[in-house]
C-alpha cells in the first residue's frame, strides 16, 4: 500500500488509487494527460508527481491565459529589439522548464498554432525565441491537464492528433468531490490549518458540507472554507457564516426536512416521534397512570426530541417546534440541553 502523498487530501478508495498512480508516474518522466472537472485538484495531482523525484524546477504554464500577440513570447522568450516594447530580452517558460517539468494547464485550450509549435518543442526538444536566429534547447517532464474531452476536440478540428497522442501516453481521470463526500471533513481539517483558522464547524455546517453536490469541486469546498473563516472570530463557525450558495442549499432543503417531520408525527401532531435513550433520569418517560408532566417538562422534552430528530440542526428543529431561532438557542441554554 502506498502512502498518500501530503499534497494528496483524503482517505477514500479514489483517492488511494490516486496516490499509487501517482508514485509510480514520479518515478517515469513519460508524460501525463490529468482529466477532470474544473477544481478537481489537477494541478495538485501534477505537484505529487512531480514531487516523487523533485528535480529540477515545477513550471506552471497555464494555457488559458496565453492569449494575444506575447503568447510566442511567454511560452519560448524573446530577444531584446525583437518586437515595439521588447526593452529587454526575456527568458519563457520553456527555457524555465528545462531539467524539471512542465504543467500545461488547460491544455485544451492551446490555439491551434501554438499545438504545433509546442508539438515541435516535445519532438527536438528546441525552440527558437521570438526574433532570435540560434535555436536552445529544453529538455523537461510534461504533463498536461483539461476538463474537456480531448478525444472529441481531436474529431472536431480543434486539438491536434498527433499532439493529442503525444501527451495522452498516461492518463489519470481525477473523480470529482461529490463522488467522494467522505473525505469532506479531512479536506475542511486541512484547508482550516492551511489559512491558519483554529476553528471547527457545528454539526450542522458539516451537514450542509456534506449534502452539497460542489460542482466547483474541492477548489469550491477551499472557498466556502476561506469565506467561513474571514466572516467569524471564531472557534466556532456557523450555518450563518456559510457563503449565499450554501445557504441557499440548506434553504431548499427545509421543506424536505419538514415534510419527513410532518410524516413521523404522531396522531395528535406533537412532534416527531423518536425513540430515544433518556439523557439523564430528570428526563425519564412516565408511564401509564403516572402525574401529567409539568409544562416546562413537556417543553424540554419537545426541544430534545426535535434536535435528536434533526442531528442538531437548530434551524430545522425551530421550524419544527414552531418557534424563532432565537427563542430556541434561549431554551437550549435555559434548559442545558447538549447534543
Amino acid at each position: 500500500m502506498h502512502s498518500i502523498p501530503h499534497s494528496i487530501v483524503g482517505q477514500t478508495a479514489a483517492m488511494r488509487r490516486l496516490a499509487q498512480v501517482t508514485a509510480r508516474m514520479g518515478k517515469s518522466r513519460c508524460p501525463v494527460l490529468l482529466l477532470g472537472e474544473t477544481g478537481t485538484g489537477k494541478d495538485m495531482a501534477a505537484r505529487a508527481i512531480h514531487g516523487v523525484r523533485n528535480e529540477g524546477p515545477f513550471v506552471v504554464i497555464d494555457c488559458s491565459a496565453l492569449v494575444g500577440p506575447l503568447m510566442e513570447s511567454e511560452l519560448f522568450g524573446h530577444i531584446k529589439g525583437s518586437f515595439t516594447g521588447a526593452a529587454v530580452t526575456k527568458v519563457g517558460l520553456i527555457e524555465f522548464a528545462n531539467g524539471g517539468t512542465a504543467f500545461f494547464d488547460e491544455i485544451g485550450e492551446l490555439p491551434l498554432d501554438m499545438q504545433g509549435k509546442l508539438l515541435r518543442v516535445l519532438q527536438e526538444k528546441e525552440f527558437r525565441p521570438v526574433g532570435a536566429l540560434a535555436r536552445k534547447g529544453s529538455d523537461f517532464r510534461v504533463i498536461a491537464a483539461t476538463n474537456r474531452d480531448l478525444a472529441r476536440e481531436v474529431e472536431k478540428g480543434m486539438f491536434r492528433r498527433d499532439l493529442y497522442y503525444r501527451l495522452n501516453v498516461v492518463n489519470i481521470r481525477l473523480t470529482p468531490l461529490r463522488e467522494r463526500k467522505e473525505d469532506i471533513p479531512l479536506l475542511v481539517s486541512h484547508f482550516l490549518a492551511k489559512h491558519k483558522g483554529n476553528y471547527s464547524l457545528t454539526g450542522e455546517v458539516l451537514d450542509a458540507l456534506m449534502s452539497y453536490d460542489w460542482q466547483g469541486n474541492v477548489r469550491e469546498l477551499e472557498h466556502c472554507v476561506q469565506h467561513m473563516v474571514a466572516l467569524n472570530s471564531g472557534p466556532l463557525l456557523h450555518t450563518a457564516d456559510l457563503p449565499s450558495t450554501l445557504q441557499n442549499h440548506i434553504r431548499a432543503q427545509r421543506p424536505q426536512s419538514m415534510a419527513m417531520a410532518a410524516s413521523a408525527q404522531g396522531p395528535l401532531g406533537y412532534g416527531p416521534q423518536v425513540q430515544i435513550p433518556s439523557p439523564s433520569p430528570h428526563m425519564a418517560a412516565s408511564g401509564p397512570g403516572s402525574l401529567p408532566l409539568p409544562l416546562w417538562e413537556v417543553e424540554k422534552r419537545a426541544i430534545w426530541d426535535a434536535l435528536v430528530y434533526t442531528k442538531g440542526d437548530r434551524a430545522t428543529a425551530a421550524q419544527i417546534l414552531g418557534i424563532g431561532r432565537t427563542t430556541l438557542y434561549r431554551k437550549i441554554k435555559e434548559y442545558s440541553l447538549q447534543i
